[in-house]
């Protein structure tokens, strides 16, 4: 018989602290990163974080969590929809 494993949704949270670092969970992939922004996929869509000085910290796929620093000034979310074409367009959106 076949062994399934199901995958537990986690839990996303976004902390930060004095503007100036921060930490994610829930984190699927990190999309891009430079010095001006952080572009994350979550639980609960796509993630953006802008700045200035902007690094990340500590990546550990497995358990989902992201160590930001840096001068952070502008978080935004977008929806995740569902298919290839739908993922593209946002991309695209996100980078005009």
């Amino acid at each position: 018989m076949e062994e399934r494993q199901l995958v537990k949704p986690q839990n996303h949270r976004l902390v930060i602290n004095n503007r100036k670092t921060g930490t994610v969970t829930g984190v699927l992939d990190v999309l891009s990163f430079d010095l001006n922004e952080i572009l994350l996929e979550t639980e609960q869509g796509m993630l953006m974080v802008k700045g200035t000085d902007m690094h990340v910290n500590r990546l550990n796929l497995e358990k989902g969590e992201v160590d930001l620093a840096g001068n952070i000034d502008n978080i935004s979310y977008s929806d995740i929809h569902s298919g290839a074409k739908a993922g593209e367009n946002l991309l695209s959106k996100l980078f005009r």
